[in-house]
């Protein structure tokens, strides 16, 4: 790599206080090399001199307007599998459904949020086990809304088609029910059928948007290995507006590498890395 292209400190400051600020993505001087690797691209492709060049650029007016969702889109980590930490979905499945269901008794559609929904494995899981459970509980509706910060991962998500190697995780049941296999003999490919596809619903956001833009009442919140990217006090103001759009005795499932320990929250802990909000 030439001098012209290497990220200098000066620069990485001012990028990594950038993305601070619009997303609340915190990159540590550990991730200098991967911000430099992620964001070379980018210069690449705008024809950009050197990261001096591309951070005047970005931060001004026009930059802002054309290159932030693509420098978002660059930046930040999407990694999800089908039925990742089974164990929420056990708990879903045994434990909340069972006690929030009758709330739907009057017609109500329960609203389920995949906050940070990358490429859509969780949502659609989500729909998997929602659907199986509304087998039994004739008359449930639900809506699953499925947000990530970037367009790139949102695209892939509302295709909803995935390589074979993709849905290994899927039991062999739900695969029969609720994917399809490309008729093509050369692709391996399978596409979430419509049934489910029509229960999720794929919207941008960013976590650091005042009220997030919506108003909707959220029953049970999915925010899994998301809030890791974040420092404390982002955390704990991120998770204070979650409680504000979580209904009273809604659930919020978390990662089990986050915590809310030393957060003031009106949450009380149900099982590992599951909360429910005191009513």
């Amino acid at each position: 790599m030439l001098e012209a292209d290497m990220l200098t400190d000066k620069d990485f400051v001012r990028l990594k206080e950038f993305i601070y600020a619009q997303c609340g993505i915190r990159i540590t001087e550990a991730k200098k090399t991967m911000l430099q690797t992620r964001l070379h691209k980018r210069l690449r492709n705008l024809n950009m001199p050197s990261f001096s060049k591309y951070c005047d650029y970005l931060f001004s007016e026009r930059g802002v307007e054309e290159e932030l969702v693509e420098m978002i889109n660059v930046v930040t980590t999407n990694k999800t599998d089908f039925f990742r930490e089974p164990a929420h979905f056990d708990y879903l499945t045994h434990h909340v459904l069972p006690f929030l269901s009758p709330r739907n008794d009057s017609g109500r559609t329960l609203m389920v949020w995949s906050a940070g929904c990358s490429t859509g494995e969780e949502p659609y899981t989500l729909a998997m086990v929602l659907k199986e459970f509304a087998k039994e509980k004739r008359g449930l509706d639900f809506l699953i809304l499925a947000t990530d910060i970037s367009t790139k991962v949102l695209e892939r998500a509302k295709l909803a088609i995935y390589d074979e190697k993709l849905i290994t995780p899927i039991p062999e049941e739900l695969r029969k029910s609720y994917l399809l296999k490309s008729k093509s003999a050369d692709q391996k490919v399978f596409r979430i059928a419509p049934e489910l596809r029509r229960h999720v619903a794929f919207r941008r956001l960013n976590f650091m948007d005042e009220n997030f833009g919506f108003r909707e009442t959220i029953d049970i919140i999915f925010c899994r290995n998301v809030i890791i990217y974040f420092d404390k006090v982002t955390q704990e103001r991120l998770l204070t507006k979650f409680c504000a759009h979580l209904s009273p005795s809604g659930y919020l499932f978390l990662g089990h590498s986050e915590t809310l320990l030393g957060m003031d929250l009106p949450l009380e802990q149900v099982a590992p890395t599951v909360y429910r909000r005191i009513a």
